[in-house]
Formats: C-alpha cells, sequence, structure tokens
C-alpha cells in the first residue's frame, strides 16, 4: 500500500538498451502515471559500457527511485521453440543450463543459456538490469494481429541477427535466431569496455542470483517466471491500409556492393532456415505463402525482391523502433 502511494508521487523512468553492431543506443522514456513526460535518444559508440554512457544512464537512474533498466538480448545461444512442456523441449535444444519463458498459455517458449545470460548480465553490472527482453518477444508484440490470425513467417531484421518464427494462428511451429556473422577484434571490445575508475563507484563482482534489482520489478533470477506478455491488451492495432501497403525504404538504384552483400546474406539466411523447417521431420511444416518483417535497420528494396522472385513468398515490410517496444514491453511487465 505505501509502494504505491509513494509511486505516484514520483515519476517512473524506463531506460532502454539496445546492442547493435559497433553501437549502443540509449532510449529513456520518463512518465507520469500513463503520461509520458520526456523521451531522448542517445547513440554511443561502444558495444559494451563505456563512461560517457554510463554518466548519461546514472543521471537519469537519480531523477527517480523507480527507474528500470531494460535490454535487448543479443545472445547468441538464443532460440524459440514450439512447446514449453520440459519432457518435450530436449527434442529441439539441450535445457539443462538454460532460462527460460512460456508465452501463450503455455504454448511455446524463448530460451537463453545461463552462459550467455549470466555474460550480458554482468556486461551491465555497473548499471543493473531489470528486464532482458528476447527479440522473438518483440516481433510477436509487434505482429500480435497477424500472429494471432494467419500461417506466416514473421522475421525480426537486426543488424547483427535475424529473428525468424514461423506461426499458424497464434501457434508458433519453428523459431531460429540467425547470426549475420559480424565480429569484432578482441583487442577493440577490450579498449571499448574499460571504463575510467573515477566515473564508477566501485563494483565487486557478483553473479546473476546477487543482482539489486527495484522492488517493483522482476529479479534476472526469476526470468523463467516473467509473466505471459501475450496478455497485453493495449497493444496498437495495424489499420487495414498498413496490410496493403509495404512500408520499405527507398534507397538508391546503385545500391552499395555492402549493402547487397547484407540483403543477400539476409536472404540466404531466411531460405535455409525455411528450407530446415521444411526438411526437419521434428517440425510440423506447412506451406509458407507469406512473410512479415519487422525492419529496425532499413533494408534495401532488394530483400523483398530475392524473397519475392526466389522464394515466391508474399512480402510485407514494416518498419520497428526497437528502442519504444522495450520501452513498452517494460512497462506491460510492471502492470
Amino acid at each position: 500500500m505505501i509502494n504505491k502511494i509513494l509511486e505516484t508521487l514520483y515519476s517512473k523512468v524506463f531506460i532502454n538498451i539496445i546492442v547493435k553492431n559497433e553501437q549502443s543506443v540509449v532510449y529513456v522514456e520518463v512518465c507520469s502515471g500513463a503520461d509520458v513526460t520526456s523521451r531522448v535518444e542517445k547513440t554511443f559508440d561502444t558495444t559494451s559500457i563505456n563512461s560517457k554512457m554510463y554518466e548519461f544512464v546514472n543521471a537519469y537512474k537519480k531523477e527517480s527511485p523507480y527507474y528500470y533498466i531494460s535490454v535487448l538480448d543479443k545472445s547468441p545461444s538464443q532460440g524459440a521453440i514450439p512447446t514449453c512442456t520440459s519432457t518435450q523441449m530436449a527434442k529441439y535444444v539441450n535445457m539443462s543450463s538454460a532460462k527460460y519463458i512460456c508465452h501463450a498459455s503455455n504454448t511455446w517458449a524463448t530460451y537463453t543459456q545461463d552462459y550467455d545470460l549470466n555474460a550480458l548480465v554482468n556486461d551491465y553490472k555497473s548499471l543493473g538490469i531489470d528486464f532482458v527482453f528476447s527479440p522473438f518477444i518483440v516481433m510477436s508484440r509487434f505482429f500480435e494481429d497477424k500472429i494471432n490470425s494467419t500461417l506466416s513467417m514473421f522475421i525480426l531484421v537486426e543488424e547483427n541477427h535475424l529473428s525468424l518464427g514461423i506461426f499458424d494462428n497464434s501457434k508458433l511451429l519453428y523459431g531460429d535466431h540467425l547470426n549475420m556473422g559480424y565480429e569484432q577484434n578482441e583487442e577493440d571490445m577490450l579498449i571499448e569496455s574499460s571504463i575510467d575508475d573515477d566515473a564508477l563507484l566501485e563494483i565487486d563482482d557478483i553473479d546473476i542470483d546477487e543482482i539489486d534489482i527495484d522492488e517493483e520489478s522482476e529479479s534476472l533470477n526469476d526470468f523463467s517466471n516473467i509473466e505471459d506478455l501475450d496478455i497485453i491488451d493495449d497493444i496498437d492495432e495495424f489499420s487495414e491500409a498498413q496490410d496493403i501497403q509495404e512500408i520499405v525504404q527507398e534507397k538508391d538504384d546503385s545500391l552499395s556492393t555492402e549493402g547487397f552483400n547484407e540483403d543477400y546474406k539476409r536472404f540466404s539466411l531466411i531460405q535455409n532456415s525455411l528450407g530446415v523447417f521444411y526438411k526437419d521431420e521434428k517440425y510440423e511444416s506447412k506451406f509458407i505463402e507469406t512473410v512479415y518483417i519487422a525492419d529496425a535497420v532499413g533494408v534495401s528494396k532488394d530483400l523483398k525482391g530475392y524473397l519475392e522472385e526466389e522464394m515466391f513468398l508474399n512480402v510485407y515490410i514494416r518498419k520497428i523502433n526497437l528502442s519504444s517496444e522495450l520501452s513498452e514491453l517494460a512497462k506491460a511487465e510492471l502492470k
């Protein structure tokens, strides 16, 4: 009761971190009740925490005792499987050392291996983490209207990864987390992860079970018990106009070699993954005619062309703002 009263006296601060190929984006929303009173986004040239990023985030942490830090899971070992029954999970992946969350009335699950989750927590131990969200949950929330009513393939495109899911009227048939294959030089990663000692408080080594997280938020130790996000009622519906009109970032016809290579690599990864879905007997394969793409990077029109001409798919591309989607997921967790 006292906590509820105190909440009305303070703003809530939602701090959201998206790690890209060579940069980190920090998006902050300050909320008073249901209203967003301010928004700010800043990009840092680091894939971990440097002194400038720490100072920026810490300044917003000081604005209110009710602050929540969310990170989009960047783990290479994560994925989604079409079951949440423990006896069946081993059919798809070794879950003996993984954290998982069930969704859609326990019909499917997202997972991350413990070593990757611990590494992620350790990367941000100077700030603390309240929520780690799977890109599959971002994708399923973004396309909730289509996932619940069609048989289609859905893809979230990030710089480093593609998160691919095939759903049949809300039932997950297949999930795959695809790596674009970017690798950073180890020496560069060590340099960029160094933080000025004067800029940080002294931090002792911690493990995932000892993370200090605000009372109102879920702990990472309870990662497998996060409330099913599919019950969120306040998701904006896509209009019929969006169903018809594909949103594609137009680029100059003379694309750079780099842009061409990236979109062709994405196409190849999607093509190979769909081939696994069709051929692997453990999946309930069905013929896919339509793909919905949540574009977080600004893909070229060539990706759409490859999928339509080579795989005979109907392709719909919608832009997605990962930072704001992450913030909405954090708000939903607190309801």
